[in-house]
This record gives C-alpha cells, sequence and structure tokens, in this order.
C-alpha cells in the first residue's frame, strides 16, 4: 500500500470511527477493545490511528504499569475492572488482563496455579461483560519472527521509540517458541462464542493498521455508515480458527 493511498485511506476510515463515537456518545453505549499480541507487532501505532480524532472525554487508552503489592494482593481482575468503558465511552486496552496468559506466563511472574485459574475464570469475567451490554473486541496482533527482529533492532537506533524498548523485549527472540506456545493456548481456550479472538497479521503495519479498522467498523451499526469503505481483507484480518495457522495469518 503506498502512502498515497494509506493516508486517503485512513482519513475515510477515521470519519467513520468519528460517526461511531458520536452514534456511542447519543445512545449511552460502552465499548471496549483489547489488543494484544507479540512484542512490536504494531499495538501502539494501530491504538494510535483508532484514536487520533476521536474526542480523548470519551475515548481512553489503557496501558497499565506492572502491579503494584496491592494490585498482586487484589483478585487478579480487580485492577482491570476500574478502567472499563462506562456509558458513552470507548476504551482501548493496550495489553489487558491477557498479560497472565502470556508475558506472565511465559517470564514466570506467574505461579502455574495461578494461570490455570485465570484460564478458568477468564470466560466467565467476559461473559459478564457482554452480558451487561458492553460492545467486546479482542484483537490479536501476529508478526514473523524475521519481522520482529527487524523492528525490535530499528528501535535501538531510532531515539524517539527507545521508550519502547524494555527488558522483555529484549528476551522476545530468545524466548520465541515459549510465547507461541502461550499464545496458541491462550487462542485456543479462551476464544469463546460470546468474545471470540480476531486476529490481525501485521507484517506490514499500514496494510494492517486500516483492515483492523475496517473489520471493528464493519462488525458495529452506527447512521450514515459506508459499508463500500469497510470491506476488509480476510488474510490479514479474521476471525480465530485453527484454519489460520494453514493460512499462515498465524507464526509458528
Amino acid at each position: 500500500m503506498d502512502k498515497k493511498r494509506y493516508k486517503r485511506e485512513l482519513y475515510n476510515l477515521q470519519v467513520e470511527l468519528v460517526k461511531f463515537q458520536r452514534h456511542v456518545i447519543e445512545k449511552n453505549l460502552q465499548v471496549c477493545v483489547v489488543f494484544e499480541g507479540r512484542d512490536a507487532a504494531g499495538k501502539d501505532g494501530t491504538i494510535k490511528r483508532f484514536t487520533e480524532h476521536l474526542s480523548p472525554r470519551e475515548a481512553r487508552i489503557v496501558a497499565l504499569a506492572k502491579p503494584s503489592d496491592r494490585d498482586k494482593a487484589s483478585w487478579y481482575f480487580q485492577r482491570y475492572v476500574p478502567h472499563l468503558p462506562v456509558d458513552g465511552e470507548i476504551v482501548f486496552f493496550n495489553r489487558s488482563w491477557y498479560n497472565r496468559a502470556g508475558v506472565e506466563k511465559v517470564m514466570g511472574f506467574c505461579t502455574k496455579e495461578q494461570h490455570q485459574s485465570f484460564m478458568e475464570e477468564v470466560g466467565n469475567f467476559e461473559q459478564m461483560l457482554t452480558h451487561s451490554g458492553i460492545i467486546f473486541y479482542k484483537y490479536f496482533l501476529d508478526i514473523t519472527k524475521e519481522e520482529q527482529s527487524k523492528r525490535l533492532e530499528a528501535r535501538k537506533e531510532d531515539p524517539l521509540k527507545q521508550w519502547k524498548l524494555s527488558p522483555i523485549d529484549a528476551k522476545a527472540q530468545a524466548l520465541w517458541d515459549g510465547y507461541s506456545q502461550a499464545r496458541d493456548e491462550m487462542l485456543s481456550k479462551t476464544s469463546f462464542v460470546f468474545s471470540p479472538w480476531h486476529i490481525v497479521h501485521t507484517d506490514t503495519k499500514k496494510e494492517a493498521r486500516i483492515n483492523v479498522i475496517k473489520h471493528f467498523l464493519s462488525h458495529n451499526d452506527y447512521p450514515q455508515k459506508d459499508e463500500a469503505l469497510l470491506r476488509f481483507d480476510p488474510d490479514i484480518v479474521c476471525r480465530f480458527d485453527p484454519v489460520c495457522y494453514e493460512q499462515k495469518l498465524i507464526a509458528p
């Protein structure tokens, strides 16, 4: 996708997002979007394109720091509950409670028992969210090992991106297989009928951003919706299914 086409499509989609937010505010809807994925898969950039022209009073990004001692002593989901959307609000989680299924498991930040408990409880937690009326979406941004390596190296050389580097990022390549196994277990066990996972192949950043916005908007109703703008590429965004591996939408 060339730069000119990208800018044109992004502008049109951001206009649609503004229409959607106006509808959310007028109807007092609650919208929650979770973004998970590999390090350097493009979560920050994707969320930025979603929120760039939305009203900041009714759109929030939640990116929590490591848990405090109080958080560790609380029910696991408790630290996330205060950040859920209220009426008329859209909340974007840049990583979420699924830290326990990925980073915490692979890095040894939680016990096997804590991980097992999470896997048993998360379905009930998300069913409560959807049953309460929250419009809830989960996106997993996936990337190949080769592309991740390039992006992590680029961060080291770019002074504007060095804030993204962390000790966890430094181990992303070495622990690739561990993250793959944790991801596969998470996707297979937590893609529920009421809150399925959607996979986004992000080796090409621009196409990934455009298509995830198209996917999200195409699955929501709002006034003056321009359907012609929202035809997403199923080879870039798809609902999780084992066939995603065969189609190479999920990196090994």
